[in-house]
């Protein structure tokens, strides 16, 4: 009856369709899901408009945008993490007897009463919020105690003569890591903890004369999340990092790299760990590669909406290649992969090449390269030829050997994907021919070039409205007469956004669809800039351009845009 009724509520008070909820309520019987994650999952409703259904259906009320400032830590203090984590579920404050919870899902009614267990038989009056908030929430309340900074200071009076045999073990979870671990343990952990907390993609630990200088790389800028360490812990987190990493710790003369899997806050990631040594010590970098990465389609991704329809023509066809160019960190991943989702079908055969894989795709061979023991991109290559493919993906064109063997690949009737190093995508075809690639090859192969950047978005609870200068108008090619009616921010400096004025990051692109004039331009050598102009004229919108609507939109700055476009104007 409970499932009847929720179907006619979610019929009468959400965009669901008739023919949707059927096609859901089918694919529950034959998987044994529940409903409401195959809803969500497909997009066929918004989490939000679920909870506000449910919350009226079973009389619960709803708490949107719950933050670790509504929880109570008394509270958490006696709830382990694994049972928050696996209920989805978090205690919120006490009012008398009753005990208000956080939950994602008014049906489990189980969990409620092993809190009422913990709680000796406290009243649990449920509230329901987004299993999103929740966890972030379990992220926040359970990390409180455990900051780097914190940590860190532990070490003012510590004696660390014994470290050598505490710095190998590990929980399954860093989240789960308890105060009985050892200190330089615990430190590491809160560093990676603190990184993903902070949404860094990477951490760089760099020796100093005197102390040892931690920064995060977030949003593309670097930062230090907490004070320098003293000098004397440098040997102890350089060999605990690189005992994670399986290196040598003997060796400290010469670059290692290596790999770390972590969990953290039931996350997991690929660490790629890099150690070189410096004058004051080994400097190691750890970058942070979300494993299960929510993968866009190409409707999501934030290209232009003139070339969206282009570019899904483009990745249908039989052969050709198709290139994503950007610095490294730009998104060019997401990109490609948002390209194969769109075209991954039973009848096409997809195999992909990558350095390392870093987003599983269900119904795609993928390939991890392996230098050490002499798979290159190259040789990969010539095997995976040797296998039938429909499409395949390289992970970058390094060398003129992979840029002949993608080349001769199109051209005998497959379809491929890369990336290349370019400043922008006319770029691309100079970049290929400095490689050694005849023009008319490139010409007669390539079938588009998507140049990308991420810019950093305004934190929306601090941005500042202005009247920018004639200047910023004029470098960024936005006439003031744009401006009517519009407002154009720039940032300002919050606590939610570390005072840096920006939150998150976005996409901007330039597609270059490779048509006849094109073609022409790049059998006869022309060079890139005259590409481009001749491109732009005739309806290219490039990252400049693009930039500039997301000023218009209020989503991103000018100096922001400028930053990130410098080298594309002259």
């Amino acid at each position: 009856m409970d499932a009847i009724l929720l179907n006619e509520a979610l019929l009468a008070h959400t965009s669901l369709s008739a023919e949707e909820l059927e096609r859901a309520v089918k694919k529950r019987e034959e998987t044994g899901r529940k409903l409401t994650d195959i809803l969500l999952e497909a997009e066929l409703v918004s989490e939000g408009d679920l909870l506000r259904v449910m919350g009226e259906l079973y009389h619960i009320p709803v708490h949107d945008g719950l933050t670790a400032d509504d929880i109570d830590p008394e509270l958490t203090g006696v709830v382990p993490i694994s049972f928050a984590r696996a209920n989805h579920m978090l205690p919120m404050r006490r009012d008398g007897d009753q005990i208000f919870v956080a939950i994602s899902d008014p049906l489990l009614t189980d969990p409620l009463d092993d809190l009422r267990l913990i709680f000796q038989g406290a009243e649990c009056q449920p509230v329901l919020s987004t299993r999103r908030s929740i966890t972030n929430c379990i992220n926040q309340v359970y990390d409180r105690d455990s900051s780097a900074a914190k940590v860190a200071d532990e070490f003012k009076d510590a004696d660390l003569q014994d470290l050598a045999s505490e710095i190998i073990a590990e929980p399954e979870d860093l989240l789960d890591a308890s105060d009985a671990d050892a200190p330089i343990v615990r430190l590491v952990n809160s560093l990676l903890q603190q990184a993903v907390k902070e949404r860094a993609s990477d951490i760089h630990i760099e020796p100093q004369e005197k102390e040892l200088l931690v920064r995060f790389r977030v949003d593309d800028m670097l930062h230090e999340p907490l004070r320098p360490l003293p000098k004397r812990l440098q040997s102890a987190v350089t060999s605990r990092i690189k005992i994670m990493g399986k290196l040598d710790i003997a060796e400290k003369r010469l670059p290692q790299d290596g790999r770390i899997a972590l969990k953290i806050a039931g996350r997991d990631y690929d660490v790629r760990l890099s150690t070189v040594p410096t004058q004051f010590g080994e400097r190691c970098v750890m970058r942070l590669l979300p494993r299960t990465q929510a993968l866009l389609s190409l409707d999501k991704i934030g290209l232009h909406e003139q070339n969206t329809p282009v570019l899904k023509k483009l990745i249908r066809r039989s052969s050709g290649i198709v290139l994503v160019t950007g610095p490294t960190g730009s998104g060019k991943t997401t990109t490609l992969y948002a390209c194969l989702a769109d075209i991954n079908t039973p009848e096409k055969n997809i195999i992909t090449i990558q350095d390392p894989v870093e987003i599983s795709l269900d119904g795609i061979s993928q390939i991890e390269v392996k230098t050490d023991i002499g798979m290159t991109f190259a040789s990969a290559l010539r095997a995976v030829l040797r296998q039938d493919p429909n499409v395949v993906l390289v992970g970058e064109i390094r060398d003129r050997e992979t840029a002949e063997i993608s080349i001769q690949a199109s051209l005998t009737g497959h379809l491929v994907f890369s990336t290349i190093h370019t400043i922008d995508a006319a770029g691309a075809v100079t970049r290929l021919v400095d490689m050694g690639i005849e023009p008319f090859k490139i010409g007669s192969s390539l079938s588009a070039v998507i140049a990308q950047r991420l810019v950093r978005r305004l934190c929306m609870h601090c941005r500042d409205p202005y009247d920018p200068s004639d200047s910023e108008l004029e470098e960024i090619g936005i006439p003031r007469e744009k401006l009517r009616g519009v407002t154009v921010y720039r940032a300002g400096a919050c606590v939610r956004c570390n005072d840096t004025g920006y939150s998150d990051r976005t996409a901007i692109f330039e597609v270059l669809i490779i048509d006849d004039e094109i073609r022409s331009m790049i059998t006869n050598n022309i060079d890139s800039k005259t590409i481009e102009a001749s491109a732009v004229r005739r309806g290219m919108i490039n990252m400049r351009m693009y930039g500039a609507e997301k000023v218009l939109q209020g989503i991103t700055s000018i100096a922001e845009v400028l930053r990130q476009t410098e080298q594309e104007v002259a």
